[in-house]
């Protein structure tokens, strides 16, 4: 509790808007997206990885664990995840438009504007729904591997770079968690909503709140995967 207070500390003047720290970060964001989603995801999911440690077995590191293995993991998709969120976020305004009927470039404009509007909310619901249902199970089946190639290997960098055997670690996931609850559950229960509200937000204010949707990303995945 004392290292999530601690956390929620650092985190909270990057969400204060006039602070050094605020603008700081919204101006790497803006200048260096990608390499922004490579720490913020490599730090933050990390970390909701170790705290959901801390709550099944009362540390936060083990042997075979692998946190920098894990961090190189998450970076590199939260890189994944950014480039999602562009795609979607371009793509999903336009199909709307080709299968509605709708002049092209309508519907664009009205989820690009800063202020609510229940027609925004409808395209961030579309936005999150198809790159929740498209995007996330690939994403989070090969972030499982991943983290079985990394226990396999003795949670060493040196063993992550040796090649995955993807179909092994296909055959060693628990599909009654990852297919019953971290598909079927998870996925519209919480990311359906969590990300219509990402995307209704300020493009600065996005960044933010996926940071904290990073952390939040690491534990769900983290006690899924451990769950009896």
């Amino acid at each position: 509790m004392i290292v999530v207070l601690y956390v929620l500390v650092v985190l909270v003047p990057f969400f204060i808007p006039a602070t050094g720290f605020y603008n700081a970060f919204n101006l790497a964001t803006e200048g260096h997206p990608f390499i922004m989603a490579f720490f913020k995801f490599a730090i933050l999911a990390t970390f909701g990885e170790m705290l959901a440690l801390r709550m099944r077995k009362g540390h936060y590191y083990e042997s075979g664990f692998g946190v920098l293995p894990r961090m190189m993991v998450w970076g590199f998709l939260g890189v994944c995840i950014a480039m999602a969120m562009v795609i979607f976020k371009t793509g999903t305004p336009r199909f709307m438009e080709i299968v509605g009927g709708c002049e092209r470039g309508s519907l664009a404009a009205i989820f690009a504007d800063v202020s609510f509007s229940w027609g925004k909310l409808g395209i961030a619901f579309c936005v999150s729904v198809l790159m929740n249902t498209i995007f996330a199970p690939v994403m989070m089946t090969f972030h499982k591997c991943t983290d079985i190639h990394i226990l396999k290997n003795g949670g060493t960098v040196r063993g992550l770079l040796r090649p995955i055997k993807m179909a092994e670690c296909l055959k060693s996931i628990n599909w009654d968690i990852q297919w019953g609850l971290v598909f079927k559950k998870t996925i519209p229960l919480f990311w359906f909503p969590a990300h219509t509200i990402t995307f209704i937000l300020p493009q600065n204010l996005q960044v933010l709140f996926a940071a904290l949707l990073g952390v939040a990303l690491g534990l769900i995945l983290a006690l899924a995967g451990n769950k009896k």
